[in-house]
């Protein structure tokens, strides 16, 4: 290795991670270190944007982990190929190879997805005597020597979500995985594209590393944030255990599937006393056959019993939605309001997750659906989706006329049972008066 490659000046970007201190650019930049290059972060979604920050960068390299990250970092790809035409540009994440041949074409010279971190070292090292070259592998989806985050180059952790109590207190969160990728194939999630089928487990003296510099930081609850924390049950319980022993007033969330939360129903009490405050899962739909185009592996049945498993063992049950596909039928959406008024959900809900239409990415497994095709268009290079129409109009007209209703309601900071209320009279259902019952909440909203 060459001082000069050594010496390259890098930037990494984060542009959106739901709301926590950028995971992704913490493990990148410990890859970094170890092979002796110093990088410069910037978290744009909590830091001003400064031109001068592109200026003399050898490599500028972008973190797509979610959609909305993407759309984001296209755009400042324009604006940094102004400012600094001769920079060595990279996207990494979930959605980077997704999207390769518009990255490219945006002027991208590095395109990455998986478990990259590695390559995108490898790739600084050789950047200056590939010019002309673009490296694009496909996904790399085999298993690294797992480093621990470097968070000392990020923004203070006070700066990003909390959770917020029911008594109005609020803690300090920090995001730590335990694995990548998902055993599992649901057609709307990008991970399968990616990942195959295929995980991979982070050793716990890592992930208890990484938990300890965030409780350093003043972090007071942990959110995981796996694909599914439950891939890897045995690896999950022991991680939490440990966890609870050297920091037994630490919480934590989690996201897992329907069918997880089943098969592990006899450790959802010890997950509660371990300090389990709720659990994120993906219902996406009460409908059969939207469940089935989607192959979530449950049934409207078993979201019933995961509801009465979790409120049993004293686990907080916040369900997502992807409200409107072309398989939703009018009374699909009675049923997912009438569900959430009869469980009285509405304070677990987002209210942005009764507004979302399905999202079909490049590569998504959607694509090879044969029902999907008689209403699928063309690739929208603007919000990077497949467009579609329902066979329905009016199911169109309603969901753009919720996604309006909700953004009205967060410009006039409506509460989220005001704004449930509002949606749920948009599609002609009354809520009976009661007074929701306020429940611990992430305060950044779930969002892709």
């Amino acid at each position: 290795m060459t001082l000069a490659k050594v010496n390259a000046k890098v930037l990494l970007v984060s542009c959106y991670e739901s709301g926590h201190q950028p995971l992704s650019i913490a493990t990148q930049v410990s890859f970094l270190k170890r092979l002796g290059i110093k990088a410069n972060v910037i978290d744009l979604a909590i830091e001003p944007m400064d031109d001068t920050l592109f200026l003399n960068r050898d490599v500028i390299a972008i973190s797509v982990p979610m959609h909305t990250a993407l759309r984001l970092g296209l755009q400042l790809a324009s604006l940094i190929k102004e400012i600094n035409p001769e920079c060595r540009l990279c996207f990494f994440g979930l959605y980077a190879q997704l999207n390769k041949d518009l990255l490219i074409a945006a002027g991208a010279n590095a395109v990455l997805s998986g478990e990259s971190e590695e390559a995108l070292v490898s790739w600084i090292q050789k950047s200056r005597t590939s010019l002309n070259q673009t490296f694009s592998p496909d996904p790399i989806v085999s298993k690294l020597d797992y480093l621990v985050p470097s968070r000392e180059e990020l923004p203070d952790l006070a700066k990003y979500v909390h959770l917020e109590l029911p008594n109005g207190q609020h803690k300090l969160v920090g995001s730590v995985e335990t694995s990548r990728g998902c055993k599992h194939h649901c057609r709307h999630c990008p991970l399968p594209a990616i990942y195959n089928g295929r995980f991979f487990i982070i050793p716990q003296r890592t992930v208890l590393e990484d938990i300890g510099k965030l409780v350093n930081q003043g972090a007071q609850h942990i959110n995981f944030v796996d694909p599914d924390f439950l891939n890897g049950p045995k690896h999950a319980l022991q991680i939490v255990r440990a966890m609870h022993q050297r920091y037994p007033n630490l919480t934590f969330d989690f996201t897992a599937k329907v069918e997880h939360i089943l098969k592990r129903r006899k450790d959802l009490h010890e997950l509660a006393e371990l300090g389990c405050t709720f659990v994120v899962t993906a219902v996406e739909s009460l409908s059969s056959k939207v469940l089935l185009e989607l192959n979530k592996g449950h049934t409207p049945n078993d979201v019933d019993e995961a509801l009465d498993l979790t409120r049993t063992a004293g686990i907080g049950f916040k369900p997502t939605f992807v409200t409107y596909t072309p398989w939703t039928h009018y009374e699909n959406l009675e049923e997912v309001f009438l569900w959430i008024i009869t469980n009285r959900l509405i304070e677990e809900i987002e209210p942005i997750q009764l507004t979302l239409r399905l999202l079909i990415p490049p590569g998504s497994l959607l694509l090879n659906n044969l029902s999907l095709r008689p209403y699928l268009h063309e690739l929208d290079r603007e919000t990077l989706t497949y467009q579609w129409t329902h066979p329905d109009p009016e199911m169109d007209r309603l969901q753009l006329a919720a996604t309006a209703l909700l953004e009205s309601s967060i410009r006039a900071n409506h509460n989220n049972q005001t704004i449930f209320e509002s949606l749920a009279e948009l599609i002609g259902i009354s809520v009976p008066p009661y007074q929701a019952k306020k429940t611990p909440r992430l305060t950044e909203a779930w969002f892709c």
